[in-house]
Parts: C-alpha cells; sequence; structure tokens
C-alpha cells in the first residue's frame, strides 16, 4: 500500500539516492528500511530503485512488454466494426464466430500469430485498444433529459405519505385549453390546492415555460391567505427543472413529486382540475392574449366563490372489505370554514378572513363568473374584431331576477358542453384549390403512390408553387379519397342502406320456404 504520494516519493528517491551510493553496509540497511516503510516498495525493488537513481517516468509500454502491436490493433478494429462497434465483452465472446465467417467469405485474411494474439486477448483489453479510436469514431452516448436529473434529486410523496399536513402544503397542476387540437400555442392553467383546507388558486400561463411559471407561482402565493409551504407536483419536465426547483429552495418551499403514472398520488388536485377549472372553463381552445386576460379576470371573481361559497367532501377514512372499498367522509364545508375552524390558524388571519367574508356578495360573484365565461365562449368561438365591445354583463337586479327561472332552460353556463362544438372553417386559401383535380387523377391511376411521391411530383412540375412542409395538407386530401374507395369497394356505388337487404326481408320467410 503506498503511503505517500508518486510526486513526494520521487522527491524523497532522488535525496536517498545520492545518500545510498556513499553510505556503508550498515548504513545502507538503514536507508532501505526507511525507504521500504515510508513508500511501501518491496526492499529488493527499493535497492534497485536506489542503485539507479531517480527513477524516469515511462510514457508507454514496458519495453519488451507489448503483447498485441499496432497490426493486432488494426484487425481488432477492423473485427470491431464488422460487428457494429459492439463492446469488448460481446466482442470476445463473438470473436471466434466472426472471424471464421470473415476468413471463409474472403474479407479478411490474418496471419496466424495475429489471429491467435486477437483470441486470447481479454475483453478489458479491448476496450482499452478501441478506447482511441471509439473516442473519434463519434460514438454517441445516451444522455438523460435534464428532467431526469431533477427527478433524482427531487423526493416523491405519495397519496398515504400526506397524513394530517398544515395549511400551506398544496398541490399543484397544469390544465391546458388546447380544445380538440393541440398544434400552436394556447394558454393553460396553474392550478394549486391546499390539501388540509381544499383552498384552491387559479392562474392562466400564456405559454408553458418554466420561468414564466415561477413568475405566476410567485404571484399565487401572494394571494393564498396562508403562506406555501409545500409544492407537490407530477413529473412534468415543467416543473421538472432547476429554475422551478431553485425557486423553491430559496423560498423555503418543500418540492416533491409522485409517482410516475400514478394520478392517484395526486388525487387532491386532479379532483379541483376537473371540479373547478374544467366545470367553469369547459374545454374550449383559449389562445392569445385577450383571453388570457379574460381568464385571469374570470379566475380572479371565481377564487372568491369557489373558495368561500362552495362546500367540498374531505376523505376521512377508506376501508376494504374484499373487493369493496368503503369510504367516509367529511361533513361538507367551504375552505374558508376548513381554515376557520383549524387549530393551527392564527387569530389574526381568522380576522382577516371574517372581514373578508362579510364584504362578499355572493350572487354578485356569480354574475360576475358568468359574464367573463360569455366573453370567454365568444373569444373562443368567434373571436371579437378589433374594437368592437365585448358581451355586456347583466345588472344585478336583472340577473337576481333570472336565478327565478333559469332552471328551465336547463345548463346555464356558456362554457358548458351542450353539444360538440363545430369545427371552425378553413380559415386560409386552400394551396391545393388549382391542382385538386390533377391531384385526384394522379391518384386514380396510381393509388398505391404516397402523399410524398404525389407533393414531390407537384413540385417537379409548378417548383415555386408549392413547399415540402405542405405534406400534411396533401396527406388529409388523399385520406378522404382513400376512404371514398374504400367504401365504394364494401358497398359499391350507393348508399348502405339502399345496397343492403332490408332486415325485415331477412325475417320474414318466403312462400316457397313455408311447408
Amino acid at each position: 500500500m503506498r503511503m505517500v504520494s508518486m510526486v513526494t516519493r520521487d522527491e524523497v528517491l532522488a535525496v536517498l539516492a545520492g545518500r545510498y551510493g556513499g553510505a556503508n553496509r550498515q548504513d545502507r540497511g538503514r536507508i532501505l528500511d526507511e525507504l521500504v516503510a515510508l513508500t511501501g516498495h518491496h526492499r529488493k525493488h527499493a535497492a534497485r530503485v536506489l542503485r539507479g537513481g531517480t527513477p524516469t517516468a515511462r510514457t508507454g509500454p514496458r519495453p519488451g512488454r507489448r503483447l498485441y502491436d499496432d497490426a493486432a490493433r488494426q484487425a481488432l478494429i477492423v473485427v470491431w466494426k464488422a460487428a457494429d462497434r459492439i463492446c469488448g465483452k460481446r466482442l470476445k465472446e463473438l470473436l471466434p464466430t466472426l472471424l471464421d465467417a470473415m476468413g471463409r467469405h474472403g474479407h479478411l485474411d490474418l496471419d496466424g500469430t495475429v489471429q491467435d494474439r486477437l483470441l486470447a486477448m481479454s475483453a478489458a483489453t479491448m476496450d482499452r485498444a478501441l478506447a482511441d479510436t471509439r473516442a473519434t469514431a463519434g460514438r454517441n452516448r445516451r444522455r438523460s433529459t435534464p428532467s431526469s436529473a431533477v427527478k433524482r434529486l427531487v423526493p416523491i410523496r405519495t397519496f398515504a405519505d400526506w397524513g394530517d399536513p398544515a395549511p400551506g402544503f398544496a398541490e399543484a397542476d397544469l390544465v391546458q385549453h388546447s380544445g380538440p387540437n393541440a398544434r400552436g400555442s394556447f394558454l393553460y392553467t396553474l392550478v394549486v390546492t391546499d390539501i388540509a383546507t381544499g383552498w384552491t388558486e387559479c392562474a392562466p400561463l400564456l405559454v408553458r415555460e418554466q420561468v414564466l411559471l415561477t413568475r405566476v407561482l410567485d404571484e399565487v402565493r401572494k394571494t393564498l391567505p396562508f403562506p406555501l409551504l409545500g409544492f407537490d407536483t407530477d413529473n412534468d419536465s415543467v416543473f421538472m427543472n432547476e429554475t422551478v426547483r431553485s425557486y423553491c429552495a430559496e423560498a423555503g418551499v418543500e418540492f416533491t413529486r409522485c409517482r410516475p403514472y400514478r394520478k392517484n398520488d395526486q388525487a387532491w388536485i386532479e379532483q379541483k382540475n376537473g371540479a373547478v377549472v374544467r366545470r367553469t372553463v369547459g374545454y374550449r381552445r383559449y389562445e392569445g392574449l385577450q383571453a388570457a386576460s379574460v381568464l385571469a379576470r374570470l379566475y380572479r371573481s371565481m377564487r372568491f366563490y369557489v373558495n368561500h361559497f362552495q362546500p367540498s367532501f374531505k376523505l376521512q377514512a377508506k376501508a376494504r372489505d374484499g373487493a369493496k372499498v368503503r369510504k367516509t367522509y367529511h361533513k361538507p364545508k367551504t375552505p374558508y370554514e376548513r381554515l376557520i375552524a383549524d387549530g393551527r390558524t392564527t387569530d389574526e388571519l381568522r380576522r382577516t378572513l371574517e372581514t373578508v367574508h362579510a364584504g362578499l356578495d355572493p350572487v354578485a360573484l356569480l354574475r360576475d363568473i358568468r359574464a367573463l365565461q360569455a366573453e370567454l365562449v365568444t373569444l373562443a368561438d368567434q373571436p371579437i374584431p378589433n374594437g368592437a365591445e365585448p358581451p355586456t354583463a347583466p345588472s344585478l337586479e336583472q340577473f337576481l331576477t333570472g336565478l327565478r327561472t333559469a332552471w328551465q332552460d336547463g345548463e346555464v353556463r356558456p362554457t358548458a358542453r351542450k353539444k360538440q362544438a363545430a369545427k371552425r372553417g378553413r380559415r386560409r386559401p386552400d394551396p391545393l384549390a388549382a391542382v385538386t383535380d390533377t391531384l385526384r387523377a394522379w391518384f386514380e391511376a396510381e393509388p398505391f403512390r404516397t402523399s410524398r411521391e404525389l407533393l414531390e411530383r407537384l413540385m417537379a412540375e409548378h417548383p415555386d408553387a408549392f413547399t415540402p412542409g405542405q405534406i400534411r395538407t396533401v396527406q388529409r386530401r388523399l385520406k378522404g379519397w382513400r376512404s371514398d374507395v374504400a367504401h365504394k369497394l364494401v358497398f359499391g356505388d350507393g348508399e348502405l342502406a339502399t345496397d343492403l337487404v332490408p332486415i325485415e326481408e331477412q325475417l320474414t320467410p318466403s312462400a316457397e320456404t313455408v311447408v
């Protein structure tokens, strides 16, 4: 075992070598004992080094000790490439079979000595001999995503780990408002739900970006009636990054995450995503600054209405009886009532909440929510032109009077999905309008052609009219034509109802079959 570093060892040897050469037998023995105790060398090796003076640094293999010359290394490179650049352990087992196959087909003609050396080479020696070649061959190693590195640093919290946390430990999630089409840019909603009380805060995000997320989260923390102590999210990359992790560390917020693909770990926030956000905002597509502004005003009114005037159930206990699970719930309460009744709430916070609660008008809040919902739907379904006025909200007296008969109209939320919204028509000129007939003729003549082949033919005949980016337009066009061809092959040129024999005629026996 080496007692000193190599640099110190060389310095000691340089000093003792001079003394060793001029010393008598007894002094030489004491010098050897000292050197062996200091460096851990064998006594014979220490004497050999002292007689030779200061050892010179070795820059290459030992003279005469190199077993594998350049010919063996070059042969190893050829064989390694023929094996698709596999690792040394796999190459060692494949080498006899590969050398035999390559020699049998005339791809490799090795000298007997070189071949014997290759077969005797160990897997570790192969890896060392190929290290420089791998480095220059551009071998790409699989790299983990940044979010994967952060995941290893963020602890996991399951649903069973919550227990009875103090107000301030919250779950968070993003709800996207893309509608049926997830392409392009659209709004998101950041939802934060407190575990102890169910207090829910929502805020719109114009884009899905981590720095913007921390800024919006900073604004959400200001609106919470209690300090944010814990922040539990899913494994989305917008949360699993150094920006959010550093933000939580600087703010003193405990940052945790759920298990991948285990949404039950975030049951509190998943329930609010549907009961609060989707119920209020719906499933339409919202995009742009104007929609984000309306959504922000909607959430300002909704936070008071939901947290002060919307009771919710909270799970008390759950027991499994065979295949049946029996759940027991607490008495329904609003988040405001739960926060007031919590023994960990300070008296100052109670007085502040009671003052705010006393000044809230639930009917006025609901009127504002309905008006902003109508404005949001108008923006989504039929964008308001520049300079036009958004729909006006009814007066409080009119809204209160309408509450008596609103139930007769069924669902009154403008954002509700009464029926499937009609698809928006084409908003851009059809780039294939002038060549649709030509394209259809090509398709009918050669229906086996792919969309890319037809687009390349169009680009060859009209160099300045079409681009490779229009492949999706051609694909959609061919999809409809192929559907028509498939229908004709199965049912002919007529409709399904006219081509098939009516079911009544199949069930009614003819006169010839009656005995």
